[in-house]
């Protein structure tokens, strides 16, 4: 963790109510005209307090992402895990890059000869190989895919 995400989490201490929200955020959240009143309604708050609580978590970068997860597949869309082997040097130049698409999710550094890891989310199947070869002729750095073979649904969730 760099200093600067160090010094964010550490200037957000969790209390008992940012715990219980994150918990009661990680499943069976209400698809209805007003969820997050309904979530306050269950925590004992009201709308805007949770409201404001989890812009605070993802200000702080407690939370990373709060939304939905979609089968894109359903949808016509496309997944993909990708990865590319990065020079040390261009790294950060590269993960900026690769950052700037719109079809890039989940971007994390590696231990490994494959050292940068991302996923391409895109509306069609072929919208994967086309973005891959854009990230390619940007970066000047090969990109690895490794579609999906089979879905497995593990529902994890972590207590705050």
């Amino acid at each position: 963790m760099s200093d600067a995400a160090a010094k964010r989490n550490a200037s957000c201490e969790l209390d008992a109510t940012d715990r219980a929200l994150i918990n009661a955020l990680q499943g069976d959240f209400p698809l209805t005209r007003e969820p997050f009143a309904e979530v306050a309604a269950r925590l004992g708050l009201d709308e805007a307090r949770v409201i404001e609580r989890l812009q605070r978590l993802l200000d702080a970068r407690v939370l990373t992402r709060f939304g939905p997860m979609f089968q894109i597949e359903r949808m016509g869309g496309a997944f993909c895990l990708a990865a590319m082997q990065v020079p040390e040097a261009d790294f950060e130049r590269v993960a900026g890059q690769v950052n700037a698409f719109p079809e890039v999710a989940h971007n994390y550094r590696r231990e490994h000869a494959l050292n940068m890891w991302f996923v391409l989310a895109t509306e069609t199947p072929d919208g994967v190989a086309t973005t891959a070869a854009r990230i390619e002729t940007e970066t000047g750095v090969p990109v690895f895919q490794f579609p999906k073979e089979r879905e497995f649904f593990v529902e994890m969730k972590l207590e705050a």
